[in-house]
């Protein structure tokens, strides 16, 4: 059956058309949400919306999903520009993972998917695990880049899912965010689960799963810091809502609370987050596998305007 979700127009959404609003808010391509606002799907205190038309504040949306095509069907094997592997072998392959890209199939997304972009480029991933995601034993958002492993074969697949659980896996990431955290280094132990009001995105709830972040301020600029994050658990959108917890989202999360203004003049079309490196031990031979990321273009770009202290 078709579902229809409200949502409030989140204050760092206002004035922004809606087709980019939905993409951002409900994990859309630009395209898909276009689709809907043209079929009529999309309402803003019940009046019915164009793709271009603008968000409002203080104002409910609604939209309307239709059913959605098995997850599997959906997902035609594309070639992802940008896309680089950084480590492979017969047991698993660790990719780089563009913005934009989704880590699988999954429905009311019809964008690239790191799956999809290898089956495209002939890598054969294992067959464990749900049809829509064999082979992946860890996620990225779709807005973060960064390295990610797929598993090749089925014992890798065995090996590294209990390696993420048992939480032996060595995840590093850097953030960028607004302020400056105090203390520049510490823990954030604090469960997440999906927030109450908007199901679109998660929150710090009571009875929420266990969650915990550690934090490193490794450089302190004008507004903004560079942090090194190593994760203990690996929750949906988990560095963004603690960041945003402690009132320091990320530079350019819009849904959790940043600035949209200072996103702007960064040029900056999503948070400022990047999977820098991985390690783990090879699901094989035990032996330590360590791979690293450099900063995107885009991120680049906003971290040297943020130095230079011209973006304020």
């Amino acid at each position: 059956m078709p579902e229809t979700r409200a949502l409030p127009v989140p204050d760092g959404l206002v004035g922004e058309r809606v087709d980019a609003a939905l993409a951002r808010m409900l994990g859309l391509s630009r395209t898909r949400a276009a689709e809907l606002a043209a079929a009529g799907h999309v309402t803003l205190d019940g009046r019915t919306l164009g793709k271009s038309d603008r968000l409002v504040a203080d104002g409910w949306l609604e939209v309307t999903l239709p059913d959605a095509a098995p997850a599997a069907a959906a997902a035609a094997p594309v070639r992802v520009a940008g896309m680089e592997i950084r480590f492979e072998d017969d047991d698993v392959v660790v990719v780089d993972k563009p913005v934009g890209v989704a880590a699988h199939p999954s429905p009311g997304w019809e964008g690239p998917t790191v799956v999809g972009a290898l089956a495209a480029a002939g890598h054969r991933v294992s067959t464990s695990g749900p049809a829509e995601r064999q082979g992946v034993v860890h996620r990225l958002d779709v807005g973060t880049s960064g390295l990610m492993v797929v598993a090749k074969s089925e014992l890798a697949y065995t090996v590294l899912k209990r390696a993420f659980k048992e939480r032996t896996v060595e995840k590093v990431y850097h953030a960028l965010v607004q302020g400056h955290p105090d203390p520049s280094a510490g823990t954030i132990d604090a469960p997440i689960g999906r927030h109450p009001v908007q199901d679109y995105k998660m929150a710090v709830v009571a009875g929420g799963k266990e969650s915990v972040t550690h934090y490193e301020t490794i450089e302190a600029m004008p507004g903004a810091s560079l942090l090194e994050v190593h994760l203990e658990t690996g929750r949906t959108h988990q560095i963004r809502v603690h960041t945003a917890a402690v009132r320091h989202p990320c530079v350019g999360d819009l849904t959790y609370g940043a600035d949209p203004r200072l996103a702007q003049r960064l040029g900056l079309a999503r948070q400022w987050l990047h999977a820098v490196r991985l390690g783990f031990d090879h699901p094989a031979s035990g032996r330590r596998v360590d791979v690293s990321s450099p900063y995107p273009d885009d991120l680049a770009s906003a971290l040297e305007t943020m130095r230079e202290g011209t973006a304020r």
